[in-house]
C-alpha cells in the first residue's frame, strides 16, 4: 500500500503549492466520486490485508457512513445519475478516515517484522 507522494515536496513550496491547486482541484471534480458522495478514502481498493485491518479499527459510525456512502454511490451507478448537489461531498468534508490508519497498520507490520528478524548472537 506504500507509495511515493511528492506532497511534502510540494508543501513546503508555498509557490508551487499555489500553481498546482487549481489543476489538484480540478482532477478530483473530473474524478466525480464526490458528486456521489464519496470520500477520497472510499476508494481505497479492500483487497489488500492491510486495508482489512484498517477498516476494523473503525469506530462503528465511520464503519457505518461507509457503508452508507458505498451502497448509495452503488444506487447512482445504477440509475446512472449524479446526488444533488447539495449532497455532494464538499472539500471540507473529503477529510482522510482510513489513510491514517493504513499507515499505522503499516507501521506495526514493519515493527513487527523488524522485531522478528532479530539475531540472537552469544558472546563466549
Amino acid at each position: 500500500m506504500s507509495y511515493i507522494s511528492l506532497a511534502p515536496f510540494i508543501r513546503q513550496r508555498p509557490w508551487l503549492l499555489q500553481a498546482l491547486k487549481p489543476v489538484a482541484n480540478w482532477y478530483v471534480n473530473l474524478a466525480g466520486h464526490r458528486q456521489m458522495g464519496l470520500r477520497t478514502d472510499d476508494l481505497i481498493p479492500e483487497e489488500s490485508e492491510v486495508v482489512q485491518q484498517a477498516l476494523k479499527r473503525l469506530s462503528e459510525k465511520e464503519r457505518l457512513d461507509r457503508v452508507y456512502r458505498m451502497r448509495r454511490a452503488v444506487q447512482c451507478s445504477l440509475t446512472h445519475k449524479l446526488l444533488p448537489k447539495k449532497d455532494w461531498t464538499t472539500p471540507e468534508e473529503d477529510t482522510p478516515y482510513l489513510l491514517p490508519l493504513i499507515h499505522q497498520v503499516e507501521a506495526e507490520l514493519k515493527e513487527r517484522q523488524e522485531l522478528d528478524s532479530i539475531e540472537i548472537v552469544k558472546s563466549h
